[in-house]
């Protein structure tokens, strides 16, 4: 009897041993690859390039450095999300810890795509779409910074999609079930509604943040303590106390930032092959004002061309000074891109009449408060 216990023992010994065995094979290889999925993401923008690259059938360079580049690392996250996401499929036989992981990675791996996606179409739309419009012979201004905004409201919603369809939920039966059940809310609560609408206008629009100063058409005047779901506290200098205004009218209203004030002064330095003679100085500060003057966002009458001889050199120098006004980092990097293509302009024009130069890099950006 023994004997047998013993047995039974010692093969369900070998059977523990063997499963062990087995799950750690299984779990190391699964870490491995996710060590290697974690490298072979970091290429993830040189395989764009390529692919792309055969497509075409043309070098990308130019592409390549203005698109892809800037992007690299969201480029190398969505890379290594992708395949980690691939690399669940080893552990798919442990239906616990394979959900866990996979809602993460799933969910990580949409925003990511998504992410990019928005910056896609921003790089491109400065680089090329501003190009394009302006040899079409239309006015560069903010509708482009709009279209941006539906661009990435569209990218959400299908993010959202995408994830709820991951998860097997039926989001148009349940965004439907809710649409019958808003209608008799929408009655029973139009107030609270019109304040929470105001909220989404305040956080998508986001005319002001918390910290700033500003100004109603009222003449109300004050710094922007809170943002909430119903109301927007603003704390009123002098007096200390705090006003609390719905939403609902925030959305409706004038608002004067007085933070947001600033403008951007650009310094941009001209070398020029040779002493220029008189009408040459004069050619160069009439072209050069004419073709930043003509930008979008920039500041009328505030440029000012100084031409002089640097010691000890046998060639003329001009130093343009001018001010680019924008109300957020999206509206300067447009306004940065026009001046790009401005340079290209002066340049072309300048060569017609001989007149060579060496633009200095890089071009200087200054925040200076706008004078109130």
């Amino acid at each position: 009897m023994n004997v047998i216990n013993d047995l039974i023992i010692s093969w369900l010994t070998q059977e523990n041993q063997a499963i062990i065995t087995k799950l750690s094979l299984e779990f190391g290889f699964f870490f491995l690859l996710i060590v290697v999925s974690f490298i072979a993401g970091r290429y993830t923008p040189n395989l764009c390039i390529l692919g792309i690259s055969r497509l075409s059938k043309q070098p990308l360079n130019e592409f390549s450095e203005k698109i892809i580049q800037p992007l690299k690392g969201i480029f190398r996250l969505t890379g290594t999300l992708i395949l980690w996401s691939l690399s669940l499929n080893f552990i798919i036989n442990y239906q616990g810890l394979y959900r866990v992981l996979n809602f993460i990675v799933d969910l990580s791996l949409i925003l990511s795509m998504a992410w990019l996606a928005s910056r896609l179409f921003r790089q491109i739309v400065l680089i090329y779409g501003v190009d394009l419009i302006q040899k079409l012979g239309k006015e560069v201004d903010e509708l482009l910074l709009v279209l941006e905004t539906v661009i990435n409201v569209i990218i959400g919603f299908v993010a959202a999609v995408a994830f709820a369809k991951r998860l097997e939920i039926n989001l148009v039966g349940l965004l439907a079930s809710l649409g019958l059940g808003g209608i008799a809310i929408a009655f029973a609560a139009q107030k609270t509604l019109e304040q929470l609408l105001g909220t989404c206008v305040l956080y998508l629009d986001r005319p002001f943040i918390v910290g700033e100063y500003i100004r109603l058409n009222n003449g109300l005047y004050g710094r922007v303590e809170s943002i909430g779901l119903r109301s927007t506290k603003i704390r009123i200098p002098g007096k200390g106390t705090l006003m609390i205004v719905p939403n609902s009218m925030m959305a409706n209203v004038e608002i004067e930032n007085i933070t947001r004030g600033k403008k951007v002064m650009v310094l941009l330095y001209l070398d020029f092959a040779r002493i220029l003679e008189d009408s040459e100085q004069a050619l160069v500060e009439d072209i050069v004002k004419k073709c930043t003057n003509a930008l979008f966002g920039i500041d009328p009458d505030s440029t000012k061309v100084a031409l002089f001889i640097p010691e000890k050199q046998s060639q003329t120098r001009a130093r343009v000074t001018f001010f680019i006004l924008g109300s957020n980092e999206s509206s300067i990097k447009l306004r940065k891109r026009l001046l790009e293509l401005a340079n290209e302009n002066i340049s072309e024009q300048l060569l017609t009449y001989g007149i060579n130069f060496i633009m200095q890099e890089p071009t200087i950006y200054v925040e200076s408060p706008v004078t109130l």
